[in-house]
This record gives C-alpha cells, structure tokens and sequence, in this order.
C-alpha cells in the first residue's frame, strides 16, 4: 500500500474478501481513501470514472475467482476505451494452484483468465518482485496505449515478509516522440492538401490546445469520437458537431483528399454506429497513435507515425503552412446536411442538462438519449464524457462510472445517464454513493423496456421478444437507499433537480419518462 501511495494512487476500490484482508493491513497508514462497491463489476466502473476525468489510474481489490471474473467485464471496457486501472487480486496458495481440488475461489489459471480484459495480467510470486512489477503496471499507464492491468497475488506471498523490499517507486519513463522524417513527410502532405479533415480520438485528449492550432493552421474540419468529445469546444467554427456515422459526415471524409486521425481506432462504434460498412476514406489517411499495433487495424494509413498525439503535434506544427481552406464554410455544409439526423427534442434535453450544470461530467449509459449524444453532446472541454454505448458496450455502467468520476473531482457536476434496464443492472451502487457521501445525478431515462433491441427486432422483420420489461418503482428504491429523488415532468423541473444535485451529499435520482418529453414533440 505504501508503494502505491508513492506512485500516485489516492482511491482503492473494492469489497474485503477472506483471501484480501491482509491488503487491508497496510491501508490506515496510507492516505489512499478506499471506497466499498456492492459489487465488483461497480468497483472497475468506478476506477474507470476516476480514470475518464483524470487520465490517471485508481486501483480495484479483489479475491480470486468471483471477485475477480466479477470485474473482468468493468475492465473489458476500459481495454476497448484505453482506461488505465490497476486491478488487484488474490489467488490460492502457490502450491494449490492449478489443482482443481475445489479450494475456496479457485480459478484453474487466474492470469490468463484476466490476460483476456487487461493490457498485462502478471502473478507474483515473491515480494521482492514487487518493485518492478509495479514500475511495468506504471510505465504501461504513463508510456503506452493505457488499460487495464491486473496482478494476482497468492495467499502465501501476501503473507510473506516484505520488510526487506524498497518503497521507492522506479521511474516512469515518458511517452514516445515521433520519427522527425515522418513528421517532415506528414507536413509535406499536409502543406499540398486542399479538402484536409482531422479526424480526433480519445488518444488526443490530453492535447487540446495543440488539436485547435492544428485545425486553425490547418482549416481543416475535425470530427471528434466518444471520447474525444471537448477536445475543440462545442462553438469553434471547425468542429464538426456530429457522428462520423451520419451521412453527412461520411460525404466529407469520402470528399477529403487528406485524412489526419490523431490517436482514434476509426473503430465500429464510432465511425459505423449502425453498421451499415459505408464508412470510407476517399483521399490519403495519415495515422498517429501511441500504440503501433493500432496502425495497423481498421483502416490502412498511407504514412503511419507511432508516437504520443501531443509530442508528434508539437513537433509537427512548426512545419505547416497557414492556409484557407474554407474549413467553416465545409463545417456548415455538413451541418446543414445531418441537421435531419439530429433530434430535435433530443438535443433540448441534452442543451437543459449542460445549461443546468456547466463544466459537468457526463457519463451514459446505452440508452436512448445516451444514443443521440454520441452526435449531438458536445461539452466545452475534454474528458467530459463517456458512453458505454462505444467499445465493449456494457450496462450498467453510468451509476457506478459516475460515482467515480465524483470521487475524482469533488467540486465537479457529475451526471449518469442511465436508462430503466442498464440501472437495474447496478442499482446497489447508490448505496456506495450515500456511504461515500457522492453527490451526484442519477438522471434515469425510463420506457420500461430494452427499447434499442426491441428496434433490432423490428429492423429484422421480427416483433419484439423479451424486451418489454418489468420496470419497479425506482424513486422509491432509491430513497430507500438514502437517495434524494424525484420525477420530472417537464423542462423547468429537470432543470431545477439537476441544478440542486451537486450540493447534496447524496445521490439525486431523478426519473424522466419518455411519455413525457418525446410525445408530444416527436417531428412529423
């Protein structure tokens, strides 16, 4: 715990187990706060809300077996969306491992199990490896492509002595510079191009000012992912405030004669939200990500560069050549184009939640509104949103995410965007967040049913099969958990509950039927 300490972890996440007390030990003489989930799934939800907010990792406790296969999903989802968490657990006996003798929580092989959802899954198997160890979990959060990374740890080493081995943390070395031949020929191509577009992901996050430059020299459009959301803020005149999925968008990049993604996977989810495979790149595409393995998924880039997107940006600037490209006026175009695809109703109740909490954190769940913000919430600066509708597509995600995003940054609005089925799914985290003390918004968009797979059905020919759910009464099991809670019925009212949330200690949960804002607005 005091290594942990030294390397930067304040937050530790998870649910004392018989094989885990001895990881406590150490705790109350540290200042790591440790936050009880009511289930494992919930604590690497929460780790990975601290981790969106912040770009830093938090750290998971877990027993073996079901503690940590309980967590392996949270984690599945920070893999696909390059969130860093440091997952913790144990495992029997060296010399009972493996066995199969049905010993309490065996896992026949723990690591390799949970190599499926991390970056690096390592056992450990004496203290004095602990050192190194850890510098490989921090040198992968700082230097590389972040994620998951999971060490398991058997009883009989958490039991052995450690007095011995040094606290001080190793160094972490720094994140990679790109190739100067590469960058010379990116701007050299950059300088000819007449259409350019930026394409931005999440890798970028912690460029923004570096991407506006790049955009304003430039005068190129810039799409933005998920997680790229408020790199460039929601009124510059080169953002295109849309979903590279919609048709408009698409006529753009098939238009370019130049494509510059900087740290995006150009991935499914978020280039072909409705997997129709009619997203396609019509001129050059150059690639720079932090992971070489990246380049060379999805789509085949005419100059790779592996390199961190603010180095290899700061490096490239000072090659390019300001011109006009008529980036505003292409910007407008494809506005006007996808202005159909945006919902009108549903980009009021988005505009009332940001106008009700500026600065806020939105973390959404799959559900309907959380659908339409993939292309119509943009927030005014980075690491201000996320959806598990991208990546590994979890539910249940937005309470517990949302709990630590709130952890992270206490003086910051929070909301999860949750729907009535993906609640359901970890509603025993409101607990959690009365006994921390978390004032959040738990905004709950109610149709009683799994509306998305009931349209699937329906897009197949098919009438709807078990999507019609039985949906209890959710204010009064949040109060019951200690929550404040209320229905919404109308603009004001939502505007007004959200207001109120940050200041209170505990949840607001509030509901918002969708009778009640889509009705009577529905267009046509």
């Amino acid at each position: 715990m005091r290594m942990l300490e030294a390397h930067g972890i304040d937050t530790a996440f998870g649910i004392p187990g018989t094989h885990t007390i001895e990881l406590y030990r150490g705790l109350p003489a540290t200042r790591i706060r440790h936050v009880t989930p009511r289930h494992e799934q919930g604590a690497g939800f929460m780790a990975d809300g601290y981790a969106r907010v912040t770009g830093k990792p938090a750290v998971c406790l877990t027993v073996s077996g079901p503690g940590a296969l309980n967590i392996a999903t949270a984690m599945g989802q920070a893999l696909q969306d390059s969130v860093p968490m440091l997952v913790i657990s144990a495992d029997n006996r060296t010399h009972e491992r493996g066995l199969g003798e049905g010993r309490l929580h065996e896992t026949r092989n723990l690591q390799a199990a949970m190599a499926e959802s991390s970056v690096w899954s390592h056992t450990l198997m004496r203290a004095d490896e602990l050192p190194r160890v850890l510098a490989r979990a921090f040198a992968i959060f700082a230097g590389e492509r972040p994620g998951p990374v999971h060490l398991s740890l058997p009883l009989d080493v958490i039991l052995s002595t450690a007095d011995h081995v040094a606290a001080t943390p190793w160094p972490v070395p720094g994140r990679s510079a790109a190739d100067p031949a590469l960058l010379a020929e990116a701007a050299r191509r950059l300088n000819r191009a007449r259409r350019p577009v930026i394409a931005l992901g999440g890798g970028a996050a912690d460029a923004a000012g570096l991407c506006a430059a790049l955009a304003e020299t430039l005068d190129a459009p810039v799409t933005v992912t998920h997680n790229a959301r408020g790199i460039l803020p929601s009124d510059h005149p080169l953002l295109v405030a849309s979903s590279p999925s919609f048709a408009g968008v698409r006529e753009l990049y098939r238009e370019a004669d130049l494509v510059l993604a900087v740290g995006t996977e150009l991935s499914e989810t978020d280039y072909d939200f409705f997997f129709d495979g009619g997203f396609r790149i019509g001129g050059e595409l150059l690639r720079i990500d932090i992971d070489a393995a990246q380049l060379c998924r999805n789509a085949r880039p005419d100059l790779a560069i592996k390199a961190d997107s603010a180095l290899a940006l700061a490096e490239l600037l000072p090659q390019l050549q300001p011109q006009s490209r008529e980036g505003a006026a292409r910007v407008r175009q494809v506005m006007a184009a996808v202005a159909a695809d945006h919902h009108p109703c549903y980009q009021r109740f988005l505009d009332v939640i940001g106008a009700a909490l500026p600065g806020l954190a939105l973390l959404a769940d799959s559900t309907q509104p959380a659908y339409f913000a993939a292309g119509q919430f943009h927030p005014d600066r980075p690491r201000s949103f996320a959806s598990a509708a991208t990546g590994y597509g979890t539910l249940g995600y937005a309470l517990p995410a949302a709990i630590g995003a709130r952890l992270a940054q206490p003086q910051r609005p929070v909301v999860a965007l949750v729907g009535d089925g993906g609640l359901q799914f970890s509603i025993s985290e409101l607990a959690s967040a009365v006994e921390a003390g978390v004032g959040i918004a738990v905004l709950v968009w109610n149709n009683a049913r799994y509306d998305m797979i009931a349209r699937n059905f329906e897009d197949a020919g098919m009438a709807p099969i078990a999507c019609d759910i039985y949906t209890p009464d959710l204010l009064a099991i949040a109060r019951g958990y200690g929550c404040e809670a209320a229905r919404a019925t109308d603009y004001d009212t939502l505007h007004a509950l959200l207001a109120a949330a940050p200041a209170r200690a505990v949840p607001t949960v509030i509901e918002v039927r969708e009778q009640d804002f889509l009705q009577s607005e529905l267009p046509g």
